[in-house]
């Protein structure tokens, strides 16, 4: 398949070009690599040790969530270049999409995490940079009992702030770092936020605002948009795809 023709569809599919993002973040294709791919790649990070390993494999096109760039612009020294000498030696292209990943309908992190919740979407939630990236769902679970499902979910111990009510009625789903977006939930009537990590003054919001919010970790919530979109490209361009899971702990 050739590396153009994927690139192209996904940039539609996913809408990379037009997407809103934090500095530094470039959505697309970030490395070009063989001109014809044979297989992918899917990973939460363009980490060393992600990229080492896809050399490893072989050549194909890794698909990321988190990039090479971010921030104020860098030279091309030190892990930043032994990264893309990597990805040049294995003959691997470099696919990143952040936000328009977090908020994607069909393969999006939020969106997937809350399907495999047992949650349907029923509307938009968590204004970033003036796109929401989340969703909000109704459902009447006792808030314990929905922490021990987004648990068995991401495979990981998740943390419970007991802000809100014992028994949900709508709840949030905004993976990644989305602790910020406490307030938000209290003005639209969200009671439950689910979420990857937060920071220190995110509970204290939360305990003042009446809001629950389950940390599940900003590396397991995010898993699922990189393997969704691994498994639609192999069903529409018939290549195959493979995880390559460096877990961060956080």
């Amino acid at each position: 398949m050739n590396l153009s023709t994927i690139v192209e569809y996904m940039n539609g599919y996913l809408g990379t070009e037009e997407f809103p993002d934090f500095d530094g973040a470039v959505n697309g294709l970030q490395l070009g690599g063989r001109s014809k791919v044979d297989r992918l790649y899917t990973a939460v990070d363009a980490s060393e040790e992600v990229i080492s390993r896809a050399k490893e494999r072989g050549p194909g096109l890794l698909l990321v969530h988190h990039g090479l760039f971010w921030g104020e612009k860098r030279c091309l020294t030190g892990p930043l270049f032994r990264k893309v000498e990597g990805l040049i030696r294995g003959e691997v292209g470099l696919y990143a999409a952040h936000l328009p990943l977090d908020a994607h309908p069909e393969v999006g992190n939020s969106a997937v995490l809350a399907r495999e919740c047992g949650l349907n979407p029923a509307g938009r939630f968590g204004n970033a940079l003036g796109v929401e990236i989340g969703w909000w769902c109704s459902a009447e679970l006792e808030r314990t009992e929905l922490l021990g499902i987004v648990e068995r979910a991401v495979g990981a111990e998740g943390r419970l702030v007991a802000g809100g009510p014992k028994m949900t009625g709508r709840i949030a789903v905004v993976t990644g770092s989305a602790g910020n977006m406490v307030r938000q939930a209290a003005e639209r009537g969200v009671d439950t936020l689910i979420t990857g990590e937060g920071s220190h003054p995110n509970y204290n919001e939360a305990m003042e605002l009446n809001v629950n919010v389950i940390y599940a970790g900003h590396y397991a919530t995010e898993t699922w948009g990189v393997n969704a979109l691994g498994q639609h490209l192999e069903k529409r361009f018939g290549l195959s795809w493979e995880f390559i899971d460096a877990p961060t702990g956080f």
